[in-house]
């Protein structure tokens, strides 16, 4: 993440980049073109009741829609439209999966729908709050290796849990729980984004600009680091969604380790930065995550 404390003097006019508005539209367009043909078809049962026959119509659209894009955008143009498209098409079967799948695939229904929404979101607020900084890694489907294995992890495991041990997944009000966590993870992690406005970039910065200050308003008030608060709990949201009891476990404390490791790292710049400003924020600011202090002059 950026240095996520600083702010330019300038604020820039806050209106949606090219690129932001070509992946809006991928996005709204794909979903609204893949669920109003399939609700009714589903819903009045003109498609026949094989929950993977119920695929076919939706995948085509989708491959109709690719080929859309492929004809009509170019360039940077085309690599943010079919992700965008890709992203909007997860959401509509992830839809369709809560209003129509056999009743334990409606929790992956709902955990696509925020892992989609996530990922599309990263993109569209980088867009809207630091154009300068928007590329297709903006969307973070590529965040590491490590992050694609543990997506992975979490499909074997839940998929697993539903042959073996169905019980694991009865428990509807538990569940329920990661729908509240991931809605705030979500608020907070965009919220944080857009306080920090045209700061906020994907990467760590280790050099400080010119006309960069520091920034203890807003959310920033309440947590030194309130976009990773809100990503943490996000994570963790996903599984308890899933009911993954081993994932759940593995996501918390590896995503803890992470974000240890990083806001450690980013405080060094920032004592670099601001020096007793930042001393003094970090003594009457928490950074909002659990037993993590941060780099602590002593």
């Amino acid at each position: 993440m950026c240095i996520n404390h600083l702010q330019q003097h300038i604020t820039p006019s806050r209106k949606l980049c090219r690129e932001g508005r070509v992946s809006l539209v991928c996005y709204l367009v794909t979903i609204s073109l893949i669920l109003l043909p399939s609700i009714p078809q589903l819903y009045y049962g003109a498609v026949p009741n094989v929950w993977g026959a119920r695929m076919w119509g939706p995948a085509l659209y989708f491959a109709l829609i690719c080929m859309v894009i492929r004809f009509v955008l170019r360039d940077i143009d085309y690599q943010v439209g079919i992700r965008s498209a890709f992203l909007g098409f997860v959401e509509a079967i992830s839809i369709l999966a809560i209003c129509f799948a056999p009743e334990v695939w409606k929790q992956f229904g709902t955990y696509g729908l925020f892992m989609a929404f996530f990922h599309y979101s990263e993109f569209l607020a980088i867009a809207y709050c630091n154009p300068k900084s928007l590329t297709v890694d903006s969307f973070m489907l590529n965040h590491s290796w490590a992050y694609g294995m543990a997506a992975a992890a979490s499909w074997i495991e839940f998929v697993l849990e539903v042959q073996l041990l169905p019980s694991f997944k009865d428990i509807y009000y538990l569940w329920l729980v990661g729908v509240l966590l991931c809605i705030f993870g979500e608020v907070v992690r965009k919220t944080a984004m857009v306080t920090a406005s045209s700061s906020f970039t994907h990467l760590v910065q280790y050099e400080k600009a010119d006309d960069h200050k520091l920034i203890t308003h807003g959310v920033y008030a309440y947590s030194r680091h309130p976009s990773y608060v809100g990503w943490f709990w996000w994570s963790i949201g996903t599984q308890i969604i899933l009911l993954n009891p081993v994932c759940i476990i593995a996501y918390t404390i590896i995503s803890w380790k992470f974000f240890h490791d990083r806001i450690y790292c980013e405080e060094f710049s920032l004592l670099n930065f601001f020096r007793s400003d930042y001393k003094t924020y970090q003594q009457n600011v928490p950074t909002g995550l659990p037993f993590i202090k941060g780099f602590i002059l002593e």
